[in-house]
């Protein structure tokens, strides 16, 4: 699964690199431990353009009667992402990026405890997971939220965990957002797990299991 990342790239250089036409609107603030229920950066396409917004990360599907439903639905397995109700509909027609520069998983040691590992490009790039998403309306609230697609381990974190989010290389970023792509065995091809040569995963302090710290510590390796 995914259940906590960071984002503390600068608003400067996603804009840039993701082509975001609305940029300088973005509220944006970086994060070093981002958790389910917060609003996360994703990016979703008009047809033309790239626009950056904010989304609820804890799918809350269009149907669902009560938006607490959303606490259980942070992740999709890409595997069955074409099966199940809450995303086969979704993942032809509101399909998303969430950036990220890292994420956390946390490892049971031989005595079982839970060790937190920090995953991130080798070169400290941002990532772009595959994300869906969905508008839910009821007695005047709205709630625009997201689920993060995941994916079995690559080499890198087969040790740690045995899920991974689903990372978009540039390519397939551009195939995942192009609105008049529905052909879900072609969109399923594009949820692998990314290239273990080109991440690094480190320990990290335990103060990274609780959301409420939020500080450059929690991304410091522990070595």
């Amino acid at each position: 699964m995914c259940g906590r990342f960071s984002l503390t790239a600068p608003l400067e250089e996603i804009i840039e690199f993701f082509n975001i036409v609305n940029g300088d609107g973005l509220d944006y603030e970086i994060s070093y431990n981002i958790a389910p229920s917060q609003n996360v950066l994703s990016i979703v396409s008009d047809g033309v353009n790239n626009k950056g917004g904010f989304l609820r990360w804890g799918l809350v599907p269009s149907w669902a009667d009560n938006p607490s439903i959303g606490y259980k639905m942070i992740n999709a397995r890409s595997e069955t992402i074409d099966e199940k109700a809450s995303f086969k509909t979704l993942l032809k027609r509101r399909r998303c990026l969430i950036v990220a520069d890292g994420f956390y998983e946390w490892k049971r040691d031989d005595q079982g405890n839970k060790r937190p590992f920090r995953m991130v490009h080798k070169n400290n790039h941002f990532f772009a997971f595959a994300g869906l998403w969905d508008r839910w309306e009821k007695e005047g609230t709205v709630l625009h939220t997201c689920t993060i697609i995941t994916t079995q381990p690559n080499e890198i974190m087969k040790d740690i965990h045995d899920r991974m989010p689903v990372i978009l290389p540039d390519e397939a970023q551009k195939i995942w957002l192009d609105r008049n792509i529905q052909d879900t065995n072609q969109l399923k091809l594009l949820l692998t797990p990314y290239a273990a040569e080109e991440m690094i995963a480190y320990e990290v302090s335990p103060l990274v299991n609780s959301p409420k710290n939020n500080q450059v510590e929690c991304i410091q390796s522990l070595a």
